[in-house]
């Protein structure tokens, strides 16, 4: 049986508590993501999208509910505690890239495992085996300014693997990308995915994108209207 890595349960989300113009955002949501998923979860701008990512990826806590990463309850948790938690337990792919200017890709690599304490030596072997594999491995001592948008995100996404994490977060990872460049992103999910089982949420508003995935989690002022197996779970289904 999978092992489930993001449980949430009621989960509410309020600005402004207590006062006239309180703000409820999120409203009680339940979710369940199983290891080895690759889920996207879409919605219009306003939906609650961005601010229930904030919360899976351990940006921001819920005002009410639980909320369980990999078996850790997260809401009553310190900022300090979440830091950690989010260094150790989740790989994060931005829209933006949010690569370091002055570092080389490798040392962008390098980063998430040098917050976590790993040996020099290990660091730098783990960063080059991972830019190799995304096809990295002949830019890895160029500056992101050297570096096209594609080949920032598969630094990015080399990244987000850095301390074997247990989920992926790709906040709409081919927005800033054209569409050649953001098939190639996308085909490196799929790699990552098949190859090392690794869980991704992706943060989509492309209908298209998110119908390669293996479900489809709609959102919809503030709750989750539907939950549908996508092409990605249809195409396992048949072979």
């Amino acid at each position: 049986m999978s092992r489930v890595i993001i449980e949430m349960h009621d989960i509410y989300k309020r600005f402004y508590i207590g006062t006239p113009n309180e703000l409820e955002i999120i409203k009680g949501i339940n979710l369940q993501v199983n290891e080895g998923d690759f889920v996207s979860i879409v919605g219009a701008s306003g939906s609650g999208k961005s601010t229930l990512m904030n919360m899976i990826g351990v940006l921001d806590r819920p005002t009410e509910g639980e909320y369980l990463l990999d078996g850790i309850p997260i809401s009553k948790m310190s900022d300090n505690e979440m830091s950690d938690v989010r260094n150790r337990k989740i790989g994060f792919v931005f829209q933006t890239f949010n690569l370091i200017p002055r570092s080389s890709a490798l040392k962008n690599v390098e980063l998430p495992m040098l917050y976590a304490g790993v040996d020099g030596r290990k660091r730098v072997a783990r960063a080059k085996e991972l830019l190799e594999m995304v096809g990295m491995g002949d830019r890895m001592y160029h500056l992101p300014n050297e570096l096209s948008g594609g080949q920032k995100q598969r630094v990015a996404i080399a990244r987000a693997l850095a301390n074997d994490p247990a989920m992926i977060l790709a906040d709409e990872p081919t927005g800033a990308l054209d569409s050649t460049t953001g098939r190639m992103v996308m085909d490196l999910f799929h790699k990552v995915h098949r190859e090392d089982g690794k869980t991704i949420v992706l943060i989509t508003h492309n209908n298209e994108l998110a119908a390669e995935t293996d479900r489809i989690v709609t959102i919809r002022d503030g709750r989750i209207v539907s939950d549908e197996p996508g092409a990605g779970k249809a195409a396992q289904l048949c072979s």
